[in-house]
């Protein structure tokens, strides 16, 4: 199995590769997300420690159970060879209708064939309220941020 774009990676192909990853996160789907780590990748999320594809689907699973109405706007920050580095921001409802916005730094690693073996990722997360939201487009069952919808510069996060 391989997901193109392939290390090393360019600026263009860095930027396509997070496209790719934000597309994916928007769809909430826990399967989908999970194709794009290798069988055994090993993720840092806050303080959890997951391992391996069946441990990252379930661990999503919760994660968007928890997590409602997820949107996600990731943008590169940096890139080598065959690692890149995004930070990115996402908007959630809890339970209890309490809005989120979600800010952090995500470093990635790459095997050959495209598939992501490692993550780290350092999140916070601050109280808003519903005029506070900047994330606005219709959930669709893909997810994805349609492309005129600005970027995390754009809004000035």
């Amino acid at each position: 199995m391989s997901r193109p774009p392939f290390p090393p990676f360019s600026l263009t192909t860095a930027v396509q590769k997070v496209r790719m990853a934000e597309d994916a996160w928007n769809s909430r789907d826990p399967a989908r997300v999970a194709l794009a780590y290798t069988p055994d990748s090993r993720w840092r999320n806050r303080s959890t420690f997951v391992n391996g594809r069946e441990q990252i689907e379930a661990f999503l699973t919760a994660k968007w159970q928890r997590e409602q109405d997820y949107r996600l706007i990731k943008e590169i920050w940096a890139h080598g060879e065959d690692r890149i580095a995004v930070r990115f921001a996402y908007e959630w409802h809890d339970a209890d209708g309490q809005w989120w916005r979600s800010y952090g730094n995500e470093n990635w690693a790459f095997d050959d064939q495209g598939l992501m073996h490692t993550r780290h990722a350092s999140i916070n997360d601050v109280a808003i309220t519903v005029k506070e939201r900047l994330f606005h487009w219709p959930r669709e069952s893909s997810g994805r941020r349609p492309d005129d919808h600005p970027s995390l510069s754009e809004l000035g996060l």
